[in-house]
């Protein structure tokens, strides 16, 4: 077997980070030439099975994705357990999405709706295998992120190419179905190749699947709730006010999408650090890793929020066009969502779940679901995008509360090394500065660019006027690389 080198957090945190980025040029590059060729309407037909399809891939995958990076990242300093682990994950897996692939086939067959897009049910179940044998917590437990930000990128690279060359009309919104299948998961077939190159095939020991089951049905009944609020959205609207609606919610959803792979590109890389920190008893590295970790997410997510909140307009006309302008509010409502959805990645993801207390962020999901759902009845049937977009920002503030409360043990322990104040004051500076450019008479793309300029050039200033640690921390890291060279 190959072995593999465990890299630092900050090599760990570039190469995600640099994935993050492509996962944002990506859309952004692509989402404005498929809004208008395809138009609202068939935008919303790719959303509706988009968002049905997510539920079954979810059951499929049955919370081994976070589970399993926590597993395998306590154990991936011994071959033989790591082994035993992978090996037994996979296979709860595997039986796991041979049922889930009939019941989805039974309901494409049973059901008006689901029979009438059929043609993008059966793309998406290739999705839906890949997705379990691609094995993804594998490499994020040994941190190769490496491997799976270059392996990424081909893969969207050739996905771009596909999309400008054979996407033309709203009718090949069945072939972008399949491009965007092919994008997300289709690299997972190289995962299991590369995967035995580094735990065995062969039986070493007495399977103990059943050590499993718990943590794992917490974690899944956890991702289970959470898609209540993130993907029902999209399913109460398409039921109630149709494809039209969901099409411009779709345009709101995917800022909100951009912004939070920008702000949590940073927690993605700490669950299997964070883990193997609990399982080895080093609460001090806990402790300053999980501070640095709220400080990122506050110096990231309070600007960009705040920033696509006051260029909601600029940011849809140049992502979207004109027909989605009705997605404004909506998206002004999700944009504030991010702050308090990327704070409980970190209490929720980094902290709660590697100090094995997902039964904690089970119940503060299990309360924002509720609430998003009886928000959703109320509010959809008399305001459609924006009413799903309000619910969605209410239920991400509560769930951040009961996550608070959960932590608070912990957050006591760091409150004065928290530097959200500093990140307020400075947003609130950059905020007036842009304010005072909105009559500016020229074209919307110069205007959303010196805007942009404007804000987090000054919001970056001031930050480096006030010495704030992870600016400078990060300034001086590209200063000593650049130097070496």
């Amino acid at each position: 077997m190959v072995e593999y080198k465990v890299k630092s957090i900050k090599y760990n945190f570039i190469m995600n980070f640099i994935l993050t980025v492509s996962n944002f040029l990506f859309p952004l590059l692509t989402f404005p030439y498929v809004s208008r060729v395809l138009q609202v309407e068939a935008n919303g037909k790719v959303a509706f099975v988009s968002s049905v399809v997510s539920y079954f891939m979810m059951i499929g995958s049955l919370g081994i994705p976070t589970y399993g990076i926590r597993a395998a990242s306590r154990v991936r300093d011994n071959k033989k357990k790591l082994s035993i682990v992978v090996q037994e994950l996979l296979i709860i897996n595997l039986c796991l999405v041979a049922v889930v692939l009939s019941c989805y086939f039974v309901a494409i067959l049973n059901i008006k709706t689901f029979y009438e897009y059929r043609e993008l049910f059966y793309i998406n179940s290739v999705g839906i295998l890949l997705n379990v044998l691609g094995m993804n917590w594998f490499f994020q437990a040994t941190e190769q992120y490496a491997y799976i930000t270059i392996r990424s990128i081909v893969f969207r690279i050739i996905s771009i190419i596909l999309l400008f060359t054979l996407i033309h009309n709203p009718s090949d919104y069945i072939l972008y179905t399949a491009i965007l299948v092919f994008s997300g998961v289709g690299s997972n077939i190289l995962n299991l190749k590369r995967v035995f190159k580094f735990v065995s095939l062969k039986k070493i020991d007495k399977y103990k699947f059943s050590r499993h089951f718990r943590p794992i049905l917490v974690m899944f009944a956890q991702t289970l709730v959470v898609s209540i609020y993130t993907n029902l959205d999209t399913v109460m609207l398409g039921f109630i006010k149709g494809n039209f609606e969901v099409g411009l919610y779709n345009a709101s959803i995917k800022v909100k999408g951009l912004l939070l792979s920008v702000v949590t590109s940073l927690g993605n890389v700490l669950l299997p650090r964070m883990s193997y920190y609990v399982k080895n008893n080093m609460k001090d590295k806990f402790l300053i890793m999980m501070t640095k970790a709220i400080n990122f997410t506050f110096l990231m997510a309070l600007p960009l929020s705040i920033f696509f909140v006051l260029c909601a307009k600029e940011s849809i006309l140049l992502l979207a066009g004109p027909e989605y302008l009705g997605a404004v509010l909506g998206m002004q409502f999700l944009v504030i969502a991010v702050i308090p959805n990327a704070l409980t990645g970190v209490l929720g993801m980094q902290v709660l779940i590697p100090l094995e207390k997902e039964n904690f962020v089970l119940y503060s999901v299990i309360v924002g679901a509720i609430l998003d759902f009886v928000l959703n009845i109320i509010f959809i049937p008399l305001y459609g995008v924006s009413g799903a977009s309000f619910s969605t920002m209410i239920a991400e503030f509560i769930v951040l509360s009961v996550q608070i409360y959960y932590t608070r043990t912990y957050l006591l322990q760091i409150r004065n090394n928290i530097l959200s104040i500093r990140y307020i004051s400075a947003t609130i500076i950059a905020s007036i500065l842009i304010l005072l450019l909105n009559n500016i008479e020229i074209s919307n793309f110069l205007l959303f660019m010196i805007k942009g300029i404007t804000f987090f050039g000054s919001y970056l200033l001031i930050l480096f006027v006030k010495k704030e640690e992870l600016i400078l921390e990060n300034l001086n890291f590209i200063i000593k690389k650049y130097r070496e060279k």
